[in-house]
């Protein structure tokens, strides 16, 4: 029973964490707090996104218009190959010419939306998204690249909508989670040099990276995101289920095995 395999987590260094499966009808199995509240870091950044992609349906921006450095699109700042380095406003490459994760990026993006529409950029998540999905414990407290706040309930819905999207159209969604700029090298935070470094728009996609922080027996069409505070959020349409993993214990060595140990026990089991 997934219930069982949960429990994994209840030996693992860190002191308080809760995680979650579902698929895309209701939440499976939870072990510890689902409705604790924990900072997001980088999962901060499918939220962004979501809101973005929003954007882009409803006219306020375009993929493909000018933004962030010269010869750089919205696409490009949402698929990390803008050339802005993580947190500098000065490009360090061309755009398309490699895969330089940026929270740089991701701000410009939202700074875009927020001054199309007209409202603050967390007002619109907030109205765009999580109200509508029902994430009503989630806050972006600041940088929409990593100042998020959530619960794993929330994640779990978010993770539902990814696995079948009714805020967004399913062909938004098959976009940001193809791989855009295929071929790109690139630096994966934490599991070292990817080639390549497939990414969608926002959303980080498995692909054939090795190591990485998902199910080795996964699929590599699952797409989500980790963050530095120990946190993570992946969606294996194949398998129909998202996990999501919330902890006050920042990634580090202990995460590296920990994490995809649990996520292929998951996957493995039968539900």
């Amino acid at each position: 029973m997934l219930a069982d395999v949960l429990e994994m987590v209840d030996s693992w260094p860190a002191k308080r964490c809760a995680v979650g499966v579902t698929d895309d009808e209701r939440t499976v199995a939870v072990r510890g707090r689902s409705d604790w509240r924990f900072d997001l870091a980088s999962v901060t950044k499918l939220l962004t996104t979501m809101a973005v992609l929003l954007a882009t349906e409803e006219g306020i921006v375009s993929l493909d218009e000018p933004a962030g450095p010269p010869g750089s699109t919205v696409r490009h700042l949402l698929a990390h190959t803008s050339g802005y380095s993580l947190t500098s406003a000065e490009p360090i490459a061309p755009p398309a010419r490699r895969r330089i994760y940026s929270n740089v990026g991701i701000e410009r993006a939202a700074a875009l939306v927020e001054q199309r529409a007209g409202i603050p950029f967390a007002e619109y998540l907030s109205q765009g998204v999580l109200d509508p999905l029902a994430m009503t414990g989630t806050r972006l407290l600041g940088s929409p690249a990593y100042a998020g706040r959530s619960s794993v309930d929330d994640l779990l819905a978010l993770g539902r909508e990814l696995l079948a999207p009714r805020l967004l159209a399913p062909d938004t969604l098959a976009c940001a989670t193809t791989v855009q700029f295929p071929g790109l090298r690139g630096v994966l935070p934490g599991f070292g040099r990817q080639d390549p470094c497939d990414w969608g728009l926002g959303f980080e996609l498995r692909g054939t990276k090795h190591p990485h922080w998902t199910a080795t027996t996964g699929s590599p069409r699952t797409f989500g995101h980790f963050g530095q505070t120990g946190t993570f959020l992946w969606v294996d349409p194949e398998a129909g289920l998202a996990t999501a993993f919330l902890s006050n214990l920042p990634f580090d060595d202990w995460a590296r095995d920990r994490w995809p140990a649990l996520s292929d026990a998951i996957l493995t089991t039968p539900r």
